[in-house]
Parts: structure tokens; C-alpha cells; sequence
């Protein structure tokens, strides 16, 4: 770029110390699309629908409402950071900057295994409908090669470049959202069984909990908790957005706002057209879902949601790839990974990062391949995946307060202004909650070591990390700042350049 000024976006990511290979051609819409269909509502109420309206009835919907009040506080808390630092990879380069860089890498090293992990899980899930739709039998077998199948796609039309990703996630935004809408508007029109009072009656889910509906609310609420995640992937592609310090952080919050809203109507339309919410309860009815959809569409309607569904399942999988590249990616840049500089190279032709794209299909498919020698294997693998999202989300808010107490304050173009703090604190309490809320244990009649599955799985990825950490001490390596949020908040609250401008590791292939 020798003799040409730069734009706003290099210009800002030079004072950062870097200069960037990809090409900025997401819009708005497109970067919101993304972290849409990332969260997808589609695909959490559909997979999570009959186990939540078991444990807490229809009053569980509320959840949705509160966790999405808590979620809105920690993408309010990543527009500030974003919108100061504008870097592909999201929670690990933020962390870096606002703490130092083995919390970064610890936060990436989780961020990342969550990442791949829900990859897999998200493949894995499409499998029956997907084999549904091809009229296969389902067994095991099936729904791995479908899984399969579903990641192959994906990351082919990754390795498209910028632009494709784009379109994908507008036209997978569309076909979502207009799903959503149609099937849960014509569920109200033809299917509706129950009346709005059912949403305040627990359905004698409280037996289960001494009497008390508190515990069976919070059990029910994992579907929202499992729902509200996403938006972050709008920050791990910013190098590639035009404008990136000012329209991130709104297509986080507009991820938060109809991401929501269609979740919640395409579960109230759900509850309504439940014919026997007691059979749901008492197990008798354990899908309910394929039972309300059979009864308002038919089997050729029915095949019809069928696809729309599947649309959603490879809209999510193609974010979350494109999350965890831009990841790995950001990573390598840093030379913080083994074999960073292939990791760190960007195809010229395409834009993408090819071979930390590599790792985000084969790595997940290796988690899917695993169903053939345990089920129960993955299952526990799986059972991390929105732990350590979580996790990884409250290092950064973590990090984010420290910073602040000691004197950041956000320069971006957008910021909270004087409500920063209390923001960025009622974030960390809300996110604290929801995870020992994930790994409360629920089922005391099973082996201790299944009714603590999920902090089990967390307890071993973050040993892991702090293991390779230790060991290895990969955070020597590369010579990108880190943790100067705190000195330019305080000299001048204004970004400055920490380190003259770097290019990324590798040559580009």
C-alpha cells in the first residue's frame, strides 16, 4: 500500500500493529446475518424444546425474556471492546489487550475447544433431520455421515471468501427468519390447543423440586441460556467489515433483538399447539415437536419445515466455522500456536485462511467419527461446548472490568458512556450465574460423575489449557502488544500505536 493512504479500518488496525490480508466485504446486514444465524433460534427451541417444557413446563418460555436481557449486557460489554479494537478472532485478541497474554490464551484455548466442539454437535444434531428428509434409515451410522456431509458443505462455501459467506448468511437469515414466522404464524392459526393462561402454569413440574417451581424454572431455562450465544461471531470476522468500530457492535445488539424475538415466538407458537402438555411432562410424549409439525403440514408440509430446518443447521455451522477460523487464524498471527505460519496465511484468491479453516472441519469431524466408537464419549465431549462458550464470553467481560477498575476507558465509536461500569458488572454476575446454573447437578439417581458431566468436561479442557500453558509457554512468542487497554485509557483514553505495524505471520498462499 506503498503511497496510498489508508482507509479509517487500516488505518486503526496500524496503530493496533496490523495490517490486514483480508478483504472488507461484509455489509452490515451480512455481519448481522452471520451472528443470526450463528445463534439460530431455529435450531436451540426445535433441539431443545421437548426437554425444557418437561422439566418446567410452558412458563419456561420466560426464560428466554431473562436470559436475553443478560446476554444483551455482555454484547453491549463486547461493542465497547470491538469498537476499539477492531481485530479478526474476537475473544482471544480482545483479551490480550485488556488483560495480557497467557489470560488470552488461556480464554482462546477455551473459546476455541467450545467452538470446534459445538461445530460437531450442531453437524451431529442435523443428521435425523436430515436423514428424515432423504427418507434413510436412522441408526448411528446415518446420522454421522450426514454430519459429515453437513461440514463438508459448510466448508466448502467457506472456502468461498468473504463475500460468499455473506450471501450464505443472508440467504440462511431469510430462509430462517421467514420460517419461523410462517410456521409459527399458521401453528397459531390451525394448531393452537392452548390459551395464554398455560404460560403461568408450571404442570406439576414443581413436584420434582420439593414443591417449589424455582428449580424446575431454572432447569427449563437452559433454553435460553443455550440460545443466546452468536453474536460474538460478528467480532471475529472484523477485518473483513467496512467500518467495522461502529457497525460490530450494532449488528451484535440487532443479533440480540430479532434473534430473540423469532426464538420467542417460535416457542410460544410450540406451547400453544401442544395438544397434551401433561404427556410432555410425564415423558409419554417425548417429541412433540414432530408431532405438532406431522399434525399441521402433513408429510409433504411436514418435509417442507424439514428443509427449512436444515437450512438453519448449515447456516450455524457455516458462522461458527468462519468463528473458529478467523479464531486459529487470529491466533497463529500472534505466533501463538504450533505451525503458525500456515495457519496465519490467507489465500489471495479467496481471502479466507485456508488451513485454519482445515482445522475447523477436520477437528470437528474427528469429534463426530468418535459416535462409532462411544456415543457416551460424545456425549461427554459435547457436553462442554456451551460451558466454555460461557466461559470464554466471562474471561473477557472478566478481563474488561479489571481493565476498567484500573483505568481503561473505551475509545471506540461506541461506548456506554458513565453506565460502563455497572454494565460491565451486572454482565460478569448474570454470566457467573448462568454456569452454575449449566452445572448445577440435577440428576442425583445417576453415577456422581454423570450428574457432574458438564463442570467435569470444563474442569478437564481448562486443566488442558493451563497444562500446554505451563509446559510449553507458547505466549513468548510473537511480539504483538498486549495488555495496554489499562496505559491508554490512562495516559489519554485515546488509542495509540503499542508497537509499530506488523504484518501477519507467514506468507500469504
Amino acid at each position: 500500500m506503498s503511497g496510498t493512504p489508508l482507509t479509517q479500518d487500516e488505518a486503526q488496525l496500524a496503530a493496533l500493529g496490523y495490517t490486514s490480508e483480508f478483504r472488507r466485504e461484509m455489509s452490515l446486514w451480512a455481519n448481522f446475518s452471520l451472528g443470526f444465524t450463528y445463534l439460530s433460534p431455529v435450531v436451540g427451541i426445535y433441539t431443545l424444546f421437548a426437554s425444557s417444557l418437561a422439566a418446567g413446563g410452558p412458563p419456561m418460555i420466560w426464560s428466554l425474556l431473562v436470559v436475553g436481557v443478560g446476554q444483551l449486557l455482555v454484547a453491549l460489554v463486547f461493542g465497547e471492546i470491538v469498537s476499539q479494537y477492531p481485530v479478526a478472532g474476537g475473544l482471544y485478541p480482545w483479551a490480550r489487550r485488556l488483560w495480557g497474554r497467557k489470560w488470552a490464551w488461556l480464554t482462546g484455548w477455551v473459546y476455541a475447544v467450545a467452538l470446534l466442539v459445538t461445530i460437531a454437535s450442531v453437524t451431529y444434531g442435523s443428521g435425523p433431520y436430515l436423514a428424515a428428509l432423504l427418507d434413510l434409515e436412522p441408526s448411528t451410522g446415518t446420522t454421522v455421515l450426514c454430519a459429515l456431509g453437513m461440514i463438508a458443505l459448510a466448508t466448502l462455501l467457506n472456502s468461498g471468501g468473504t463475500r460468499l459467506l455473506g450471501l450464505a448468511a443472508i440467504i440462511g437469515f431469510t430462509t430462517e427468519i421467514l420460517g419461523a414466522l410462517a410456521v409459527g404464524g399458521w401453528l397459531l392459526l390451525t394448531e393452537r390447543h392452548q390459551d395464554l393462561g398455560v404460560l403461568f402454569d408450571g404442570a406439576g413440574t414443581s413436584a420434582a423440586h420439593g414443591g417449589s417451581y424455582l428449580g424446575a424454572f431454572l432447569a427449563a431455562s437452559l433454553i435460553g441460556v443455550f440460545q443466546y450465544y452468536g453474536f460474538e461471531a460478528c467480532g471475529d470476522v472484523a477485518e473483513e467489515v467496512p467500518r467495522a468500530g461502529a457497525r460490530i457492535p450494532r449488528a451484535m445488539r440487532m443479533t440480540i433483538y430479532v434473534g430473540g424475538a423469532a426464538a420467542t415466538f417460535v416457542c410460544l407458537a410450540l406451547v400453544l399447539s401442544v395438544p397434551d402438555i401433561g404427556a410432555v411432562v410425564s415423558g409419554e410424549d417425548a417429541d412433540p415437536v414432530s408431532g405438532v409439525l406431522g399434525a399441521a403440514f402433513g408429510t409433504w408440509g411436514a418435509r417442507v419445515v424439514l428443509g427449512i430446518v436444515l437450512i438453519s443447521f448449515l447456516s450455524c455451522a457455516l458462522s461458527l466455522q468462519a468463528a473458529a477460523s478467523r479464531l486459529l487464524y487470529s491466533y497463529a498471527r500472534d505466533r501463538m500456536l504450533p505451525g503458525s505460519g500456515r495457519l496465519s496465511r490467507i489465500s489471495r484468491r479467496q481471502g479466507v485462511p485456508p488451513y485454519a479453516l482445515g482445522v475447523a472441519a477436520v477437528v470437528p469431524a474427528l469429534v463426530v467419527l468418535a459416535s462409532r466408537v462411544s456415543e457416551d464419549a460424545t456425549t461427554k465431549i459435547i457436553s462442554f461446548a456451551v460451558l466454555g462458550i460461557y466461559l470464554g464470553f466471562q474471561m473477557v467481560v472478566l478481563a474488561a472490568l479489571r481493565a476498567r477498575l484500573k483505568g481503561w476507558r473505551p475509545s471506540g465509536s461506541f461506548t456506554l458512556g458513565r453506565w460502563g461500569l455497572a454494565v460491565n458488572a451486572a454482565a460478569l454476575v448474570y454470566g457467573v450465574a448462568a454456569m452454575v446454573n449449566m452445572v448445577w447437578p440435577r440428576t442425583p439417581e445417576a453415577a456422581w460423575y454423570d450428574d457432574y458431566l458438564t463442570l467435569l468436561s470444563g474442569a478437564v479442557v481448562v486443566g488442558a489449557g493451563l497444562v500446554v500453558l505451563v509446559t510449553t509457554r507458547p505466549y513468548r512468542h510473537g511480539t504483538a502488544a498486549y495488555g495496554d487497554a489499562v496505559s491508554e485509557g490512562v495516559s489519554s483514553g485515546r488509542t495509540v500505536s503499542p508497537s509499530p505495524p506488523e504484518r501477519s505471520a507467514g506468507p500469504s498462499g
